[in-house]
């Protein structure tokens, strides 16, 4: 299955894509979505943060607290 990740800023709590960085992995399709945040978070250099995650079904938004910034994490393409 591939994984896209997107890694932006927030301006009043929506992404605002001033910048932006992008990543694309091939993970197993048995991989859960706890996993997939994990492996954002490292990817994102987020890991010992906390986080607020929503899940969407085709889309995870990880918002780590006391930053203005979004992980996004979506499926296939």
């Amino acid at each position: 299955m591939k994984i896209n990740f997107e890694h932006t800023d927030t301006f009043g709590g929506e992404s605002n894509y001033s910048w932006v960085r992008r990543h694309t992995l091939e993970l197993p399709d048995t991989t859960s979505n706890l996993a997939l945040v994990r492996k954002a978070k490292a990817w994102a250099d987020l890991t010992g943060l906390r986080c607020r995650v929503e899940s969407y079904g085709d889309m995870i938004a990880i918002y780590p607290r006391g930053i203005c910034h979004v992980v996004f994490v979506t499926f296939g393409e």
